[in-house]
């Protein structure tokens, strides 16, 4: 019995799918697009390059490590940081872990506000930041303040031990100042 009803109720679904419902559109469809054609544009002609000929024997093989090597300058240039000096606070962090978030104006002199670790620092030209002996030379300003960047000159070694200055631009994090 439950089988005849199962067989039953499947024919019973054939049926109901084959039923011509939506012929008109079916038919509106096949009159629309019978004279339509698909035409593809043809292709463009390919001009030719003009064959250039590379003769490179006589410069330096970009891929002998023997050849890559910087520039050496004779002594260095006297540059060097001074090791004697007490690190400050921000010179724990490196510049990237460091969030220049504010400014302080305080009878004329300005001030850069950092947050490193969840802790608020402020800063002034003459103070060290960064863990690449970095001081602040420079601190420019928008006249309403709300926006601001710190100027640095950074002494790293090169390749080949000589210590060089780096000037590096720190901006104000308009957004995570405001939060």
């Amino acid at each position: 019995m439950k089988r005849r009803c199962l067989i039953a109720i499947a024919a019973l679904s054939l049926a109901a799918c084959s039923s011509e419902e939506h012929s008109d559109i079916k038919q509106w469809m096949k009159d629309a697009t019978k004279d339509l054609r698909g035409r593809v544009p043809p292709l463009p002609e390919m001009k030719p390059f003009p064959v250039v000929s590379y003769d490179a024997a006589d410069l330096i093989d970009p891929f002998r490590s023997a050849k890559i090597e910087p520039a050496k300058k004779a002594g260095g240039g006297g540059i060097k940081p001074d090791f004697e000096r007490r690190k400050e606070e921000l010179e724990r962090y490196p510049l990237e872990a460091l969030k220049f978030v504010g400014l302080i104006r305080n009878d004329k002199a300005l001030y850069a506000v950092i947050i490193a670790e969840g802790r608020i620092y402020r800063a002034k030209i003459g103070n060290y930041m960064g863990q690449n002996f970095g001081m602040i030379t420079d601190i420019q300003t928008t006249p309403g303040l709300d926006e601001g960047r710190l100027i640095l000159k950074e002494q790293v070694q090169d390749a080949g031990g000589d210590w060089v200055e780096n000037e590096t631009a720190v901006e104000m994090l308009v957004q995570e100042a405001r939060k």
